[in-house]
């Protein structure tokens, strides 16, 4: 061992005995290396996993936040809009939100809106959203108010035509999207694409706002009046935010009670 330590005579032997024994270790070695590589790629596999479940996770509802992006901008649109609708209108206006719709066919045509008598809100407050009349208020809450809207069959509007100014009163006639006007005579100076506005008249509607579009005239010779059918403007099943505006004089809701209209024909509006 003296003369190993001082003179290295066994190297050799050692590096022998080495080479000998190394297989051995390796031997030894392996269970123990496959214990850990089977455990490091367990352990990277749940890892792997986990991570592409929440990275998944996380997509979705990146995606949820962009589809609500795309909507906040949308919403941001139509509430520009209306501030310019309110900027033509003088009167007191309320900025609600449409929270149901009544969607049952031929039924009354119905909204309900987030602004009530708390809010400063009032049965005959105008209804109107960023491209024309939408309806009225006829029942207030402390919270919501409800909405009758111009297409309902028990809804009158005194419009008039705005290219010469003749006016009428248009009728709801219980059909999505259809309004129809009363007591307009075959030689009446109308045509397809005219634009009705409320003529102002009860002091209900702010006068000069869009009501519609004639899409239809049917002119009879034995009939005193003619068939005159007209599209909203409004968006009216399509809308969220809304106007609320105050009338200029607190009128019941008619202004000329239907009942008291004489019905110039009984057929099917549409």
């Amino acid at each position: 061992m003296a003369l190993d330590h001082h003179r290295r005579y066994l190297d050799t032997a050692r590096g022998i005995l080495s080479a000998l024994v190394s297989p051995l270790h390796y031997a030894v070695d392996i269970p123990v290396q496959i214990v850990r590589w089977t455990t490091t790629s367990l352990t990277s596999r749940v890892s792997l996993i986990a991570e592409n479940e929440h990275l998944r996770h996380q997509h979705f509802l990146d995606r949820a936040k962009l589809q609500r992006f795309a909507d906040l901008e949308s919403e941001n649109a139509r509430l520009r809009r209306l501030l310019k609708a309110s900027e033509r209108v003088d009167e007191e206006v309320l900025v609600a939100e449409i929270l149901s719709v009544d969607m049952k066919p031929f039924s009354r045509r119905r909204v309900v809106v987030n602004k009530g008598s708390q809010d400063g809100a009032a049965p005959g407050y105008s209804l109107i959203d960023a491209e024309g009349v939408m309806g009225q208020v006829v029942h207030t809450g402390p919270f919501s108010s409800i909405a009758l809207l111009i297409t309902d069959s028990a809804h009158a509007l005194p419009v008039q035509v705005n290219r010469n100014g003749l006016r009428s009163v248009a009728l709801g006639t219980g059909v999505q999207d259809l309004l129809k006007l009363s007591h307009i005579p075959n030689n009446a100076s109308i045509r397809t694409g005219d634009t009705l506005v409320t003529s102002g008249l009860g002091g209900k509607f702010p006068s000069g706002y869009p009501v519609g579009i004639i899409t239809h005239i049917k002119r009879d010779n034995g009939q005193s009046f003619a068939k005159v059918l007209v599209k909203p403007k409004s968006q009216l099943e399509r809308n969220r935010e809304v106007l609320l505006v105050k009338p200029l004089v607190r009128t019941p809701l008619e202004d000329i009670p239907i009942e008291q209209l004489p019905v110039e024909n009984q057929e099917d509006p549409s």
